[in-house]
């Protein structure tokens, strides 16, 4: 064979190439009929390449896949419900990937099985997740018994990636007992971590009065414990002196629950002392919510919310999508931003492109 013969049979049917493209293609149609009924079965079972792989499938924004999606979340959603959720946010450097591998290693230890959801910065560059957190917990990420799953935060609400609920659920029917959500940092819209746990932890530095003075209000108030974290070595008298003061300043505040009291404690997640007395708090706040029906309340308003804020986000991704509105937006944006037209003159005119593409679309 000459040379052009052996470059033709890599490129015409049934030479190397092609069978190679022919493989890939069949492998990705493959991985595009697993039914929903498979998917289910598979978390369900315990399989962890299938749990990825619905995570994967919750996250992605394809239609055809949050459709997929829902039928998944359908089947899984009886088998949700029984796990401990705990969000954990902090400044960045306040050691929340260390403090929840410490805590991580205690639950395992105990006879819990451990899913951690750790909302990864986007790239600038990409917009993917760096991916930063599972390098971070390696002795978690050998754990057959732990399951990290990294997400992108896409520059969403407090860093929260837009599919954490959901994936939070997927991970609950798959038999893990102990959700942790690591939130990128502290923000007023870390609401939104809140919104989706049932017992919300901030950590702190040594030197917390200082900090204190850069942390939203509104993120103390929601807090059911605050940890000065690094209490260790040279840190472990200022970590006390940071503690008493946030103890002081806390009683100026209102308590987010009448019935609960946020503590304030030190631990050191390096040496993982005092993190097991940060674990008992929460059980304690657990035990005490299911036996007045608060968590059971709860979680009844936050699947609500949750509705909600689905509906608006649906509402607002049509809006945006509708040809009409797409037609005059820049010139009506233009026309506000250089005063000629009023913002209100502005919303009515979008408001009428857009009922009236619909009424066409209807007709």
């Amino acid at each position: 064979m000459d040379a052009g013969d052996a470059f033709a049979s890599r490129i015409l049917p049934g030479g190397p190439v092609s069978r190679e493209a022919e493989a890939i293609e069949n492998h990705h149609r493959r991985r595009s009929q697993i039914t929903a009924e498979a998917y289910a079965e598979g978390v369900l079972s315990g399989d962890r390449a299938l749990l990825g792989r619905a995570i994967t499938l919750v996250e992605s924004g394809a239609a055809a896949h949050q459709r997929l999606a829902e039928e998944v979340l359908e089947r899984l959603l009886p088998h949700t419900g029984k796990a401990i959720r705990v969000g954990i946010t902090g400044a960045p450097g306040v050691g929340k990937s260390t403090f929840i591998e410490a805590l991580g290693g205690r639950l395992l230890g105990a006879g819990h099985r451990v899913a951690v959801l750790a909302v990864d910065p986007s790239s600038v560059l990409t917009g993917g997740s760096i991916l930063g957190d599972k390098t971070r917990m390696e002795a978690l990420g050998r754990d057959p018994r732990c399951f990290i799953r990294p997400s992108p935060s896409g520059g969403t609400l407090g860093g929260v990636a837009r599919k954490t609920r959901e994936t939070l659920l997927v991970c609950e029917a798959a038999g893990y007992d102990v959700v942790l959500v690591e939130t990128v940092g502290v923000g007023q819209s870390e609401v939104a971590v809140r919104s989706m746990v049932d017992f919300f932890l901030l950590l702190l530095l040594p030197g917390a009065g200082d900090e204190l003075q850069g942390i939203k209000k509104g993120i103390i108030e929601i807090a059911d414990a605050l940890v000065v974290n690094k209490a260790d070595g040279e840190n472990r008298a200022r970590a006390e002196v940071a503690r008493q003061e946030v103890a002081r300043a806390l009683h100026y505040l209102a308590p987010a629950r009448p019935d609960w009291r946020p503590p304030v404690q030190t631990c050191s997640a390096l040496t993982g002392e005092g993190v097991g007395e940060v674990w008992d708090v929460v059980k304690a706040f657990r035990l005490r919510a299911i036996a007045s029906g608060v968590l059971e309340d709860e979680r009844r308003r936050q699947s609500l919310g949750w509705l909600r804020r689905m509906v608006e986000d649906h509402l607002l991704a049509r809006f945006h999508g509708h040809p009409a509105v797409q037609a005059i937006l820049p010139v009506i944006e233009a026309e506000v931003a250089r005063g000629a037209m009023a913002p209100t003159a502005a919303l009515a005119a979008l408001v009428r492109a857009f009922e009236g593409g619909d009424k066409e679309e209807a007709g």
